[in-house]
């Protein structure tokens, strides 16, 4: 910047005060400076310049699974968020492993970030690593919460079972529970949430065995296991199955299928098949999947709104004085074919 600084024929501080806020110089220093990027080819190293602040306009975001519709949605809304608040979001994928996610966070500690929105694998995350980065920078956990006091923003998802529950148990039998590998904290809240939803409405909670597993392929868990269960001989606790999530329902519907059993909540149907967080492929599964729908985009537009209230970038306005540090946010049931 010194070189480009004599080259223009302005000040250093002059040209760092327009690479920080363009319009914080006159029209005729800006169009000066302007030009000779232009003519220069002159790019700030934004990693350099940003390792040099006392506070960067990064914003780090951590994800189990890249390729997740749940995570790729949520990514694009904080980005856009982010990016209309100056602020550029980093984005890292943990890979549902532990040991990447220690080393995104990390990554994260090396780039001096601003704050971060981390989805975190919870079972497996590396506890102290993220106390000590959420000592030093705002945290804000997103899908499944860490911990019972940390800021949070997600479905509520006793809310959630307990609508879906509701209308399962009014229009069949009472569903049984076939669970999600054990990935995150989602695991065992999702199962505990539908126990709560039936013996609530009175009814006896059935959990289907599953063995533990930390995939994240749960369409291939879905089917595997459901397979082995329809082959081994065992009667289903009930014609209704709930799965934890679609994925996993999208799984259990294809081994029905496999096996010849019609999946529906007509008379000469077989199984009712419902899920949980509206993938954008459920409705387009056969049959098209009855779940209850996550807010993907208002989930991601609340972290990151409440990452820049703790920074002090929020936006300004009604509803933005004193922001809640936990957001459980309700979901809508989608009635379709299966169930």
């Amino acid at each position: 910047m010194e070189d480009f600084s004599e080259f223009v024929g302005l000040s250093r501080p002059t040209v760092s005060k327009y690479f920080n806020d363009p319009g914080s110089v006159r029209k005729k220093t800006r169009d000066l400076i302007e030009a000779a990027l232009k003519k220069s080819g002159f790019r700030p190293n934004m990693f350099a310049v940003n390792l040099n602040r006392r506070r960067s306009n990064i914003i780090g975001v951590i994800i189990p699974n890249s390729t997740d519709p749940f995570y790729m949605a949520l990514t694009r809304r904080i980005e856009a968020t982010a990016n209309e608040a100056g602020f550029l979001a980093f984005v890292l994928s943990s890979d549902g492993k532990a040991e990447m996610e220690d080393r995104a966070i990390k990554t994260f500690k090396s780039m001096n970030v601003a704050g971060a929105i981390i989805a975190p694998l919870g079972i497996k995350s590396h506890h102290s690593t993220l106390d000590q980065l959420g000592k030093s920078i705002p945290l804000i956990y997103v899908d499944s919460p860490l911990d019972e006091t940390s800021a949070f923003v997600g479905t509520n998802n006793r809310q959630s079972f307990g609508l879906i529950v509701d209308y399962l148990c009014r229009s069949g039998e009472p569903p049984c529970y076939f669970g999600m590998p054990q990935v995150n904290t989602n695991a065992t809240t999702r199962q505990r949430a539908y126990i709560e939803a039936m013996e609530q409405f009175r009814f006896t909670p059935e959990i289907i065995d599953v063995p533990d597993s930390a995939t994240w392929d749960f369409e291939r868990f879905g089917f595997e296991q459901a397979i082995r269960l329809l082959e081994s001989g065992g009667r289903l606790p009930t014609k209704t199955i709930l799965c934890a999530n679609d994925r996993v329902a999208f799984g259990v519907i294809s081994a029905a299928y496999q096996k010849g059993l019609k999946v529906g909540h007509g008379g000469d149907c077989d199984l009712r098949v419902a899920g949980h967080d509206d993938h954008p492929l459920s409705r387009y599964a056969c049959p098209p999947l009855t779940t209850v729908a996550q807010n993907y985009n208002e989930i991601g537009r609340r972290a990151i709104e409440l990452l820049l209230h703790k920074l002090g970038d929020a936006p300004s306005g009604p509803g933005f004085g004193g922001m809640e540090e936990r957001v459980l946010l309700t979901a809508d049931i989608m009635l379709r074919s299966s169930a």
